[in-house]
C-alpha cells in the first residue's frame, strides 16, 4: 500500500554491484525490485575502473530513468544505487542519492539506508572545523568524516569514521575500484551480499533484488561488518566488535517484501506466524463470518488469522493497481482522498456480514478510520479489527519517519479508546512476545528480544538516542506513558 495514507516510510534500499560488465543496468533492475522502499527519489553512481559517473532525480525509477541513454551513460563494471523516500521539505534535488564526492586522489560515491541519532551534533562540530555540507542528509556526515582524517589510508579512515556514526545504517560506498559495505552495529536495516552466475558480487537491501538479477544469495551482513569487493573477490572485515543484533521488527511486520528472507527468516512465512499467534491471543468473535486483509502488507497474516480460526479468508477490500503518486503535501484532508483512490470495499463480498479485518499496523490511525467507514457504507454489520504488532507506541529512530510521539495514535490513546475512534466493534493487538515467537529469528534464539527491536512497543531501546533523547523523555510531559 502506499506510504502517504499507511504514515509510515521506510527511509531508503540500496543497491550495489562489482565485476559485471553493465552494472549499472544491473542495479537498474535490482532497485525496481526495492522501489517499495522508497518513491521519491532514485539514482545510480557507476565505475568504469578510472572516473565515477552519476545520475539521480526526483520520482519512481522508471521516471528517473524514462530517457534509456542517462542509464548508457553510466559505464563500467561496479555501480551503486538508491532508492529514497524523503520527509516533506527535504525533497530537493541536492538529498537524493547516491552521492557523488570528486577528490584530486579519487572520487567517491556514498548511499545510505537508516537514520543516524546524533547527526546533528556530528554536523555542528563539522562545521565548526570548517566543513560545508551540500545537503540537509544525514548521510554526508560520513564522508566529511573520513576526509578528515588527515594521514590515514581510505580503508582505516572509514573505519574509525564509522565508529563515530551513532543509529540505524547500511552504507555502501563506491571508488574507482572497489565497493565497501557497512552495517551498524545493531544490523538494525537489513543488508545481503549475493553472486552472480558470472562471479560479480551484490549487496543489497532486501534478497528479493537478488532473485530480480538472477544472483545467488552469498549471506547477509552481520552488525558491525564492513565488506570490501574488489578485484581479488569478496573481503569480510569488521569496524568494530561491539555489537548486539537488534534486527528491526518493522521490517517483518510491514517494510519488507513477503518473498524477501531476513537472517533466514521467509518475510511472508512470518507475517503468517503473525497472524496465526495473533487468532490464539486475540480470537475473533463466536458470530464472525469471514476474515478480511488490508491490501498489500497485510494479506499474508490475515491468511494465518483465517486459517488458524477456521474463518473463510476472502477478498473484502480492494487495492487501485494504477494509482498515481501525488507530490502535495500529505494533509489529514488529502490522506483520506488517498485512501479512497487506492482502496475500495468490495459490497457483495461484505453486505450484511460481520467482517474481521486484519491489518499490520496502527501508526497514525488515518487509514483504520476510514477503512472501517468503508466497510460499514458497504453494508458490513459489524467490524472487528486485528492488529498483527503491538500497538506502536514509541518513536522509530533507527530509518523510519515516525520520531515523534505525538503522532502515535497508540501513545495518546488506551486500546478501548482506540476502538472507539476507530469505529470498530472490537479491537485486538498482537503481544510483544507473540510477534518474537513468529519471527523466530534463528540467530536470535539466545538473544534478547530474540535478536530483534521491540523498543516501538515497549519503549525500550537498544541504543541510547544521542540528539532525540531530550524531545523525546519531553514528550512524556505532553503524552503520559500508557501502561495498559
Amino acid at each position: 500500500m502506499s506510504h502517504e495514507i499507511r504514515g509510515l516510510n521506510e527511509e531508503c534500499g540500496v543497491f550495489g554491484v562489482f565485476g559485471e560488465k553493465d552494472a549499472s543496468r544491473l542495479t537498474y533492475f535490482g532497485l525496481h525490485a526495492l522501489q517499495h522502499r522508497g518513491q521519491e527519489g532514485a539514482g545510480i553512481v557507476s565505475s568504469d575502473g578510472e572516473h565515477l559517473h552519476q545520475y539521480r532525480n526526483r520520482g519512481l525509477l522508471a521516471e528517473v530513468f524514462q530517457n534509456p541513454d542517462d542509464l548508457k551513460r553510466l559505464t563500467g563494471q561496479a555501480a551503486i544505487g538508491h532508492v529514497r523516500y524523503g520527509t516533506s521539505g527535504t525533497n530537493s534535488l541536492a538529498n537524493i542519492q547516491p552521492f557523488l564526492f570528486r577528490f584530486y586522489d579519487g572520487d567517491v560515491g556514498l548511499a545510505h539506508n537508516g537514520n543516524l541519532t546524533n547527526a546533528v551534533t556530528l554536523r555542528r562540530q563539522l562545521e565548526v572545523q570548517g566543513a560545508v555540507f551540500q545537503s540537509t542528509s544525514d548521510t554526508e556526515m560520513l564522508i566529511h568524516l573520513i576526509r578528515k582524517k588527515q594521514g590515514m589510508d581510505f580503508l582505516d579512515a572509514l573505519k574509525v569514521s564509522l565508529n563515530e556514526t551513532k543509529g540505524g545504517f547500511a552504507f555502501l560506498l563506491l571508488r574507482k575500484d572497489a565497493l565497501y559495505a557497512a552495517l551498524d552495529p545493531n544490523g538494525f536495516r537489513p543488508l545481503v551480499i549475493g553472486q552472480t552466475k558470472s562471479g560479480g558480487y551484490i549487496v543489497a537491501s532486501e534478497t528479493c533484488a537478488l532473485d530480480a538479477v538472477g544472483a545467488k544469495f552469498v549471506r547477509d551482513v552481520l552488525p558491525g561488518e564492513l565488506i570490501i569487493i574488489d578485484k581479488d573477490g569478496l573481503h569480510i572485515d569488521h569496524y568494530t566488535t561491539q555489537t548486539k543484533l537488534a534486527v528491526c521488527s518493522m521490517e517483518y511486520i510491514y517494510f519488507a517484501r513477503p518473498d524477501s528472507i531476513i537472517h533466514g527468516v521467509t518475510v511472508h512465512n512470518a507475517r503468517k506466524r503473525m497472524g496465526g499467534i495473533l487468532a490464539q491471543e486475540q480470537p475473533a468473535p463466536a458470530d464472525a463470518d469471514m476474515v478480511i486483509g488490508v491490501p498489500n502488507s497485510s494479506l499474508s497474516a490475515a491468511s494465518g488469522y483465517a486459517e488458524a480460526t477456521g474463518l473463510p479468508y476472502e477478498m473484502g477490500l480492494i487495492k487501485n493497481q494504477y494509482i498515481a503518486r501525488t507530490f502535495i503535501q500529505p494533509t489529514q484532508a488529502l490522506r483520506e482522498q488517498g485512501v479512497k483512490m487506492k482502496l475500495s470495499a468490495v459490497r457483495g463480498v461484505v453486505e450484511g456480514k460481520s467482517v474481521v479485518i486484519v491489518d499490520d499496523s496502527i501508526v497514525r490511525g488515518t487509514t483504520s478510520i476510514q477503512l472501517v467507514k468503508m466497510l460499514k457504507e458497504a453494508g458490513a454489520k459489524e467490524v472487528h479489527m486485528r492488529i498483527a504488532s503491538p500497538p506502536f507506541r514509541y518513536p522509530h529512530f533507527y530509518g523510519i519517519d515516525v520520531s515523534d510521539r505525538s503522532q502515535l495514535m497508540a501513545a495518546k490513546h488506551s486500546v478501548v479508546e482506540m476502538q472507539k475512534l476507530i469505529g470498530v466493534e472490537s479491537l485486538g493487538f498482537l503481544s510483544v512476545s507473540g510477534l518474537i515467537k513468529a519471527i523466530n529469528l534463528p540467530m536470535g534464539q539466545d538473544k534478547e528480544n530474540g535478536g530483534l527491536t521491540v523498543a516501538y512497543f515497549n519503549g525500550k531501546y537498544p541504543t541510547p538516542l544521542y540528539d532525540y533523547e531530550e524531545d523525546y523523555l519531553q514528550s512524556f510531559e505532553e503524552i503520559p506513558d500508557r501502561k495498559d
